[in-house]
């Protein structure tokens, strides 16, 4: 490659040192080394003169050469690829073909952007735009793939291999990046010393040149290693390794000695020769003089003593040194000797011996014999009990080994000594007042004993006051152990073995029910299965959860008891399975609130209950009879109950019979008189009549079928729609009275058979009345008296008379309705009963229902007057407004009523004036009941619920005054009968309210308690989990202060509820505050380093660290004066357990942080972190234009903020005119970029 221009981070100084050759792009001046700006000469040198412009091959005058390195985020960079290195060299497809698709590639891997053009000797320019490292990355690829390739070959020693491939091949790889060139070098054991490059030709230079250099630099460093006996090394060391290490700093050479475990002589030392010939000759010196006046002794200590001689970490080995220059050797572990070899000088030993024996003696070993299964308890909780000796004794070791039934202590004599008599005493006394037991329980129970969530296991610990230990499902034992007190391992032992036994005669069944009827076998609220499981208390019913929409239904219990749970269940779900058929039917939602009522009132009036009767099971085939037909005949006559027989074969007595409740008794008395009848003796006869007949048979209202029922005792049964053969009537009961009531319905029957026509004469203004709305009156006296033709003559006809066609009895009763029909018509009259127009409405009722009752009940006909527009003032008095009878003043006001105000009936006369008394009877009355002012907006309720449910209840309107009537009384306007019931209603609710105000008035004492505000957090908890607790315990609510009400007591707590729960609440927040108290806080010092490792993600490891040790730790803020100073709260004991703990946890990631930073110094910060340093700007000292009085002057302080503070400028070129006496030659425009300066 022939020319390279580096428009980058690259330092003005590097290039004008050779490395580039072109224009240069100023970006940003890093000045943050310097305290002081610099001048305006040295930040812009005067060029130099027009000689020294044309002398192109010596460096530029001044001080431009002194300028410092510029950094830059995007990056520019020119290369240029002569036309003899071209791969692609056809002229006619510049822009296009395979150049252009590579040019492409290298973009999208590299992320770079690339500008190729050619030159007028067609060479190749490609302008190159990113950041640095993917230019870098796209110079290589460019090299490799758009220019020709050579190879050559630098030898170098082996040895110097390594060094040019770096530390995890890093150096190789910036090598090849920075040269564009592929470095080959030979594997390990390749004997050849030959590294083969290749790239362009001035890439291999460079690569070649960098290699030897690196080579050259090793050359000057030299390795040598001594062979030293391994017991002079302890001497070459020193005590401390101080010896070595001062002759390493002294000469500047890496001497490494191997550690006593490695069984090796060789000392190896690296550095320059020089230097490292002086540290051998020291290192010799000090051999050889060791090696003739040293001599040995050799005494004998006891193996187990030889830790002691040895010290932690080998300190009291290098103390022994350190005081008597005397090496001493101790035999490896492995070894059985005991022999300790001394090596120093003469009159040293004698010192040195005493030392060893000293270390030796120091520490004694003792062992306390006691049960394994105790050591838990000697420890005590989280170590409770052996945290009081260590405590007293801290140089005492004590070990517990599992298995084993001793105790191992160690430590100085006379510490050790103690410590035994204090185990042994405890030892004594547990072993009096403890014991234990082992029992042997299948592992597959194990979960069972244990409960869900450990219920049952932390039931039986806590009532008999054991320890239970289950071992876990991985080990697969059968041993489970039980210690504590004696008394209670025993009942705990039994209890356990009961709960065994009883699982090993269990069973575990899957019931497979549809997850459709899961819901109702559960019931509201598990009414339901809470029946169930009270009926069988022994099994466990697990119903799956409702998202797994699955099907099966776990029993598990003793097998006889799940064996009868199943066939329960299985006969519900049969029973649910039968009767939950239902039907759609279609109503438009507008009509629901119809259907509903008001509140619910029409809902509300179909009473269903539900009884049980009981009826031997063999006899429930004969009374539900072939295909239903008794049971239906029953349903059907009782207002259309509901009944319900167990399934066939279930063993079931009960019989369900559901629906209104008179009809439900009505159903129950004819079903056990049935049943009676079928248990005495069942005699069933078969009748056979024609449909139209049976209505006739039955007579209205049942008359006629009832008096023969009464008269024989037998029952009949006439078929249903329902049933195929409609001719079929069935007589079941004695046979005396089956024959009895056959005899009486064949002869009806014979009778109906034996059809006659008869004639009788009505008045022609009365026929009108029979042939109206179709006939109705005609079809309904056919219908009654089986099938009887009635023809009236036509009308227009003078006649009188009417046909009779029929049964003669048929045609006989026909007659007689028909006759009573006349007479009615004959005695009808027309009263009249006036009733002020605005009650109207309310005697109506919904939709007509309450004339329409009336008009049934007594057979009259009612019609109210045209509604009055625009009524005038009420005239009536009072008493007629209530509907109540007046006197003889009320006869005078009835003169002469309104005639809106009368509502005609008709029919006869006792009638008409019965239905006359109804409808005064359904005029609505008002009284008045006085209620407490301050309790009508309770009365009301929320959005007036509770005044709503009292109307629909009670069936009146309630009015209440307005508030600014500031009235007692009341209002109750409604039917006669409803008003008593609505008062009485009203008063309780009065005596409920009044009760409540009582009530809440002692709900309301107050109770202060002064608690120090520094108490305050701690008694709120986290989350406010402290004083919820306490809230919801005693029923209360408690007030701390506001922080930012000035003129409120800080330290003043309320507490409002009942005067007994408001002491409670204070003696709970006193109990919290004396044992706050009694806490410590001590200040621990914890390189701040290490705060984030031990708080954790979230603060998760701090909080279970403070759970633990039931403690508070407080880390220091940003800012704090001390960001070492950690905070510990809590009680003495516990406090000092965290301290330790904490500072345990220092000492271990202490390490991963000092490990981190020394790997840190050997690392390149990343550009990202380069970019984040904040930019001082580019400020300059003597400046011409200081002194200048122009308006158009350079700012002094070019800085990414001044920038910023214009928008619209980045990015763009930003021309600043200089005053003329100061303009740069050649120097047209300063283009600042977001971060860089550029000229």
């Amino acid at each position: 490659m022939s020319s390279v221009a580096v428009l980058t981070q690259e330092s003005f100084a590097e290039h004008r040192s050779g490395l580039a050759q072109q224009q240069v792009k100023v970006t940003a001046l890093n000045s943050e080394e310097e305290s002081d700006p610099p001048t305006y000469k040295e930040a812009f040198p005067p060029l130099p003169e027009k000689a020294a412009c044309l002398e192109t091959a010596q460096e530029p005058a001044g001080a431009w050469s002194k300028i410092r390195p510029i950094k830059a985020s995007v990056i520019t960079q020119v290369f240029h690829v002569p036309l003899e290195e071209r791969k692609y060299k056809d002229m006619n497809q510049f822009g296009e073909g395979e150049q252009a698709k590579i040019c492409l590639d290298i973009m999208q891997k590299t992320g770079a952007h690339l500008e190729l053009s050619l030159a007028k000797d067609q060479g190749l320019s490609i302008m190159v735009s990113g950041k640095l490292e993917a230019v870098m990355k796209a110079r290589k690829e460019i090299v490799a793939r758009l220019q020709t390739q050579a190879s050559a070959t630098v030898a170098i020693p082996k040895e110097h291999h390594r060094f040019v491939i770096g530390k995890n091949g890093e150096k190789l790889q910036d090598l090849e990046l920075k040269t564009a060139t592929k470095i080959q070098i030979p594997r390990p054991d390749d004997p050849s010393n030959q590294i083969k490059i290749t790239g362009t030709k001035e890439g291999i230079e460079k690569a070649r040149h960098e290699i030897l250099l690196i080579s050259a630099e090793q050359d000057k460093r030299a390795v040598e290693r001594l062979d030293v006996e391994k017991v002079f090394h302890p001497f070459i060391a020193g005590p401390y390794n101080k010896l070595v290490s001062e002759i390493m700093q002294e000469t500047g050479t890496r001497i490494n000695i191997p550690p006593p475990s490695v069984n090796k002589t060789e000392i190896v030392f690296t550095g320059e020769k020089e230097q490292l010939a002086q540290a051998v000759a020291r290192v010799k010196k000090i051999y050889e003089e060791k090696k003739k006046k040293t001599t040995t002794i050799a005494v004998e200590v006891k193996k187990s003593q030889h830790k002691y001689v040895i010290g932690p970490k080998g300190n009291s080995l290098q103390e022994i040194l350190e005081k008597t220059g005397v090496s001493v050797e101790i035999p490896p572990t492995d070894s059985s000797s005991e022999t300790v070899i001394l090596r120093g000088e003469p009159e040293k030993l004698g010192q040195a011996l005493t030392e060893v024996y000293a270390k030796a003696n120091s520490f004694t070993v003792s062992s306390v014999s006691a049960p394994s299964w105790l050591h838990r308890f000697i420890i005590g909780k989280k170590g409770q009990n052996l945290a009081k000796i260590t405590q007293q004794m801290p140089k005492v070791h004590i070990e517990f080994t599992e298995g084993e039934d001793k105790i191992t202590l160690e430590g100085p004599t006379e510490d050790v000594n103690v410590a035994q008599e204090q185990i042994e005493a405890m030892v004594k006394d547990l072993i009096n007042r403890m014991d234990y037991a082992e029992i042997s329980v299948d592992h597959k129970f194990h979960r069972h004993l244990i409960g869900k969530n450990g219920a049952n296991i932390n039931r039986i610990k806590d009532q008999y006051k054991v320890s239970v230990r289950i071992p876990p499902d991985n080990e697969k034992s059968n041993l489970i152990r039980i210690e504590g007190d004696p008394q209670g391992v025993q009942q705990a032992k039994k209890e356990l073995l009961e709960l065994a036994s009883r699982m090993e005669n269990e069973r575990t069944k899957d019931l497979i029910i549809e997850q459709k009827f899961h819901r109702t076998i559960i019931g509201q609220k598990g009414e339901r299965i809470r029946e169930i499981r009270e009926k069988f208390p022994e099994v466990i019913i697990n119903f799956p959860d409702p998202a797994h929409k699955s099907d099966i239904v776990q029993l598990r219990g003793p097998k006889n008891e799940v064996e009868k749970c199943t066939k329960y269940m299985q006969k519900m779900v049969a029973d649910l399975v039968e009767n939950s058929f239902s039907i759609s039917v279609p109503i438009f939602k507008q009509f629901h609130k119809n259907i509903i009522g008001k509140g619910g009132a029409n809902i509300k009036k179909a009473n269903i209950t539900e009884v049980e009767v009981s009826i031997p099971s063999k006899l429930h085939n004969s009374l539900i009879g072939a295909k239903g037909r008794f049971i239906r005949s029953i349903m059907e006559e009782c207002g259309g109950v509901h009944i319900h027989f167990p399934t066939e074969g279930s063993g079931s007595d009960t019989v369900t019979i559901r629906g209104p409740a008179q009809d439900v008794e009505k159903a129950k008395k004819q079903l056990l008189h049935l049943a009676e009848e079928k248990q005495t003796k069942s005699y069933t006869v078969d009748l056979r009549a024609k449909p139209e007949y049976h209505k006739f048979l039955i007579g209205k209202g049942g008359g006629n079928i009832r008096k023969v029922r009464d008269n024989t005792g037998a029952r009949i049964i006439f078929p249903t729609s329902e049933d195929k053969d409609q001719e079929l009537i069935t007589i079941m009961g004695t046979e005396e009275a089956v024959k009895e009531a056959q005899k009486e319905l064949e002869t009806l029957i014979k009778n109906l058979d034996n059809v006659v026509e008869d004639s009788m004469m009505v008045d022609p203004k009365h026929h009108r009345h029979f042939v109206i709305r179709r006939g109705q009156v005609l079809r309904e006296i056919a219908d009654e008296y089986g099938g009887v033709m009635v023809s009236f003559p036509r009308s227009g006809t003078q006649s009188d008379k009417v046909t009779l066609k029929g049964a003669k009895d048929c045609v006989e009763a026909a007659k007689k309705r028909i006759q009573e029909i006349i007479e009615d018509l004959e005695a009808q009259v027309t009263t009249e009963c006036a009733i002020p127009q605005k009650f109207h409405r309310s005697i109506m009722g919904p939709k007509g229902s309450r004339i329409q009752q009336i008009t049934r009940d007594y057979g009259v006909q009612i019609k109210f007057p045209d509604r009055e527009e625009n009524p005038a003032p009420a005239t009536e008095p009072a008493v007629q407004e209530n509907g109540e009878e007046g006197g003889e003043g009320k006869e005078a006001d009835l003169s002469s009523p309104k005639k809106c105000d009368i509502i005609i009936i008709s029919g006869r006369r006792e009638k008409c004036e019965a239905a006359r008394e109804a409808l005064q009877a359904l005029v609505p009355v008002t009284i008045e009941v006085e209620v407490p002012f301050d309790l009508h907006r309770y009365i009301i309720g929320q959005k007036g619920s509770g005044i709503r449910k009292m109307m629909d209840e009670f069936e009146v309107n309630i009015q209440v005054p307005a508030p600014e009537l500031q009235s007692d009384i009341i209002t109750i306007t409604g039917l006669a009968v409803n008003l008593d019931r609505a008062k009485v209603g009203l008063l309780e609710r009065v005596k409920e309210l009044q009760a409540e105000q009582e009530d809440r008035a002692l709900r309301s004492f107050k109770l202060t308690v002064t608690v120090d505000p520094k108490y305050h957090p701690k008694i709120i908890g986290r989350k406010g989990a402290v004083i919820t607790q306490i809230r919801t315990e005693h029923e209360v609510n408690i007030q701390f202060p506001d922080k930012d009400d000035d003129n409120q007591a800080q330290d003043q707590i309320t507490i409002t509820g009942y005067e007994k729960n408001t002491e409670a609440a204070r003696d709970a927040i006193m109990k919290i505050v004396g044992e706050l108290e009694q806490m410590v806080s001590e200040d621990v010092t914890l390189d701040h380093r290490v705060h984030a490792r031990i708080i954790g993600a979230r603060g998760k490891a701090i909080r279970k660290i403070m759970d633990e040790f039931k403690v508070d730790i407080r880390f220091p803020q940003s800012g704090a004066p001390d960001p070492n100073c950690v905070t510990v709260t809590g009680l003495p004991e516990n406090v000092e357990e965290a301290i330790d703990h904490i500072l345990n946890l220092e000492e271990e990631y202490l390490a991963d942080v000092v490990d981190n930073e020394a790997m840190q110094v050997y690392m390149k910060p990343s550009a990202h972190e380069e970019s984040k340093a904040p930019s001082k700007g580019f400020v300059v000292r003597d400046a011409p234009w200081a002194t200048v009085n122009t308006e158009k002057v350079l700012t002094p302080l070019l800085s990414a903020k001044n920038f910023n503070e214009h928008p619209g400028q980045a990015g763009r070129p930003v021309e600043f005119i200089f005053p003329k006496p100061w303009v740069l030659p050649h120097l047209h425009a300063i283009e600042l970029n977001d971060s860089s300066l550029c000229s």
